[in-house]
């Protein structure tokens, strides 16, 4: 029952199959042709991501007006130390979609004076990890890479967060006097009505915003798949490269693009054999560390706490994927 649910309803078998169909009965497709099956990969993939796109961002949405940013804040405010980037990290899980929608969040908490350790746990989860991710990634990879990831995911968060605090890092935060996206923060008190008419809302926004990145990542990926030789990607991300990780996370910072951007192009170099502690590098990179979210932290934090935390979230990314390889 569980391999019918990831199979037919996540990973949406019956969907692919019916692609083909339409295509072979209607425009004569070829299967073996490099063009037809990149006309596959590009309607299978848009319509598998967007039926989950829209399904999942409108529940996770649900849930996140239960956690308005001030109802989060006063949640941390009652936990410090470990357990306190534990918390953070975890409630990273249930907001934005993006890093450059959690910035906003993040300056909040640091002006709120929050432990600086707490507030980068939370900004280091926030874009990386969610049940909405964890969900999308099952349909594409299998529960094992999904669960990992996830798991991976809030470790890093904490380890991060708690390694920034040792160091004492709050003499390098800016004051920002900017204005911050509003977040609803009076969904805390909505009726059911008002929950649902802000999780359509919401919706619409994230699907308007991330759907030019999916197509965007669809289109890499079915070249990726279709076009460019196995041997020349393996040459490069695949075993035989021992730095082939370290080479994935920097060629995913200066990409900016959320979890569901990526996961066409992930999936397009895992169907050729790249390792998958290489292409999570490549996701953790991107989601986490994406160039214009950098920017915006810029704003905050001064220059040697921003390389500080780039160092150890890319130090902490590389490391994982490197175990991942080995494990998977």
């Amino acid at each position: 029952m569980f391999d019918f649910f990831v199979e037919q309803i996540l990973g949406m078998q019956w969907l692919s199959d019916l692609v083909w169909c339409v295509l072979i009965n209607y425009f004569h497709a070829d299967q073996n042709s490099n063009w037809w099956s990149s006309a596959h990969f590009f309607f299978y993939d848009t319509i598998k991501i967007t039926i989950l796109l829209v399904t999942l961002i409108y529940l996770i949405s649900y849930i996140q007006s239960y956690f308005p940013p001030e109802k989060t804040k006063r949640i941390l405010t009652h936990f410090d130390g470990f357990t306190g980037n534990i918390i953070a990290a975890l409630l990273g899980t249930v907001t934005p979609f993006c890093s450059c929608s959690s910035v906003p969040i993040f300056i909040g908490f640091t002006r709120a004076g929050l432990p600086v350790g707490m507030t980068f746990s939370f900004l280091i989860s926030s874009p990386m990890v969610d049940v909405a991710s964890m969900l999308m990634l099952m349909s594409f990879f299998g529960p094992e890479f999904a669960i990992f990831y996830t798991v991976v995911g809030v470790i890093l968060a904490v380890v991060g967060g708690k390694a920034l605090s040792i160091m004492k890092v709050e003499r390098y935060l800016k004051k920002y006097d900017g204005a911050i996206r509003d977040f609803y923060a009076e969904s805390e008190y909505f009726n059911q009505r008002q929950r649902l008419n802000y999780a359509l809302n919401d919706t619409k926004i994230i699907v308007r915003k991330v759907f030019p990145y999916v197509l965007l990542g669809v289109l890499i990926g079915a070249v990726i798949h279709n076009w460019i030789p196995q041997e020349f990607i393996l040459s490069i991300l695949g075993d035989n490269n021992p730095f082939a990780v370290i080479l994935a996370t920097i060629i995913g910072i200066p990409i900016y693009a959320d979890i569901f951007g990526t996961l066409p192009i992930a999936e397009a170099l895992y169907l050729v054999g790249v390792p998958a502690g290489t292409i999570l590098a490549l996701m953790m990179a991107i989601t986490a560390l994406s160039l214009p979210s950098l920017i915006m932290l810029s704003q905050v934090l001064q220059r040697k706490l921003l390389f500080l935390f780039i160092g150890i979230v890319s130090i902490g990314i590389i490391f994982v994927g490197y175990i991942f390889n080995l494990v998977f």
